[in-house]
Formats: C-alpha cells, sequence, structure tokens
C-alpha cells in the first residue's frame, strides 16, 4: 500500500521525492517567518512539510479531494483549501495581507493560466517561486527577437521581475515527468501599467497569434489608423519590446480604440 494516494494523470501530478531539492526549493522562498505562505497544489506534501515549519501564516490550496484528505490526516492543524487555483479569489486568501509569498510545483497543462492569474492579482503579492516547464520558464524570460519570446515574456516582464533560479531533474519526481522542469521566481515590483491589463493582453495576443505577419497586418482587427509616426508597424511581434507594447497599447487608449 503506498504512503499516499496514486498520482492522477488527468491533473498533472508529478510529486517531489528528493529531500536535497525539496530543501533547495524551501530555501530560495525569499520570506521570514512574519511572512504570509500560500502552496499551491501540494500534493502529498512534499514541500509542506518544510514549508510548515517555517511559516506560522500558511494554507494550501489543494484542486484532489484524496491529497486535501490526506493532507488534513498527515499534518493536523494545516489550513487546507479544496479549491481550483484557476477559480480562486486571491482576496480571500490574501485577507488584507501586506507580505504574502506564493510557491508551487504547478501542473504543467495549466501552467499559463495560473501565471495569467497570478499576475492579475500581482499587487496582493511580493513573489512567487513556482517549479515548471524548464521550456516556459525559458520563455517567461526570454529576450525580444528570440523564438522563445511571446505572450508569456511579455505579460510577466511588465508586470513582474522574473528569474529562473536553477533546473530540476525529471528523477526527483514521482513518476518522472518526460521534460526538464526549472524553477522560477517573480517579484511583482513593478509599478502599475500605463494602460489597462485586459487592453494590454488584447494587444499582445492580436500581434502574437500572427507573429509572422508585420504588426500593421496583425493588428488590423483594431480598426484604427495605425500612428505610424508614433510606432514602427513594419516590424513583427518579435521585434517590440515589453515596454514597446505597454506604451503602444497606452497611446491606443488615448486614441479611444478600446471605447
Amino acid at each position: 500500500m503506498s504512503k499516499y494516494p496514486r498520482t492522477k494523470k488527468s491533473l498533472g501530478q508529478h510529486f517531489l521525492k528528493d529531500g536535497n531539492m525539496i530543501r533547495k526549493i524551501v530555501d530560495s522562498i525569499p520570506a521570514d517567518g512574519e511572512s504570509a505562505v500560500i502552496e499551491i497544489g501540494p500534493g502529498a506534501g512534499a514541500l509542506t512539510s518544510e514549508l510548515m515549519g517555517r511559516f506560522m501564516d500558511f494554507s494550501v490550496i489543494e484542486i484532489d479531494i484524496r491529497m486535501v484528505e490526506f493532507l488534513k490526516d498527515k499534518f493536523p492543524g494545516l489550513t487546507v483549501y479544496h479549491e481550483d487555483v484557476l477559480n480562486v479569489n486571491w482576496n480571500k486568501f490574501t485577507d488584507q495581507k501586506t507580505n504574502v509569498h506564493v510557491v508551487g510545483n504547478l501542473p504543467y497543462y495549466i501552467t499559463s493560466q495560473i501565471l495569467f492569474s497570478l499576475l492579475e492579482s500581482r499587487t496582493l503579492f511580493k513573489s512567487a517561486l513556482l517549479m515548471m516547464q524548464k521550456e516556459v520558464a525559458e520563455r517567461i524570460v526570454a529576450k525580444p527577437n528570440t523564438k522563445e519570446y511571446g505572450i508569456l515574456s511579455v505579460q510577466c516582464q511588465l508586470m513582474a521581475s522574473p528569474e529562473i533560479l536553477f533546473d530540476v531533474p525529471p528523477q526527483v519526481f514521482s513518476p518522472p515527468p518526460n521534460v526538464q522542469s526549472s524553477v522560477i521566481q517573480l517579484f511583482f515590483d513593478k509599478p502599475p501599467l500605463l494602460c489597462a491589463d485586459e487592453n494590454l493582453k488584447k494587444v499582445v495576443r492580436m500581434a502574437f497569434n500572427q507573429r509572422r505577419k508585420k504588426l500593421s497586418n496583425s493588428l488590423k482587427r483594431l480598426n484604427i489608423n495605425l500612428p505610424s509616426d508614433q510606432f514602427d508597424f513594419n516590424l513583427r511581434a518579435e521585434a517590440i519590446s515589453p515596454t514597446g507594447y505597454e506604451k503602444m497599447t497606452a497611446h491606443f487608449e488615448q486614441l479611444g480604440t478600446f471605447d
């Protein structure tokens, strides 16, 4: 009989089993004992046991009811929320706290959605320390004019300060995934955007959904005369920096494009 319920392939569960890697991840959290820490998707509690010993204000969010029951039994007194992280109201979890950090070994298939959820509520957090597929982490920190540069790069770099800390090999997981993983840290220390989040997302996604085309073609759906005296719309999406997209979107707002 296993120590904990079997992993569910449908939930993308790969549990950490290497003690040294677990401690390395927890040691990387930029929080002190007075901080509030929220763990996303604790699974069988590999990180949880270390985190509980370090942070007084600690809670976890878990979607799998089997793991919720297992965690409550294994860690009496642990605050466990049985919720889908993609649908949570982050205000409920942060509850007016000013020093909140998020940590999690993210399911690969919903990594982007979790990232966008955290970015939307970034004013509530100090940082996020997240493990994800290495390929996705590299996209987050990618520079303009590279193959990896895209929607995730622009939004994450405008709304946070991301940095890949270290890679994590498949053999430290059970079951081992078929890909390399990385631990990435995001500090939510950026000033407010010059434009609305929703409008930025609209422009960036429109541009990168047709990334082989010039911006003059990919942004046609905005139905405006593009201000060519302000920006070079002969460029392709990957040639524009994150701040370039921010300024472009703010300019479109001034033109009343999104009204």
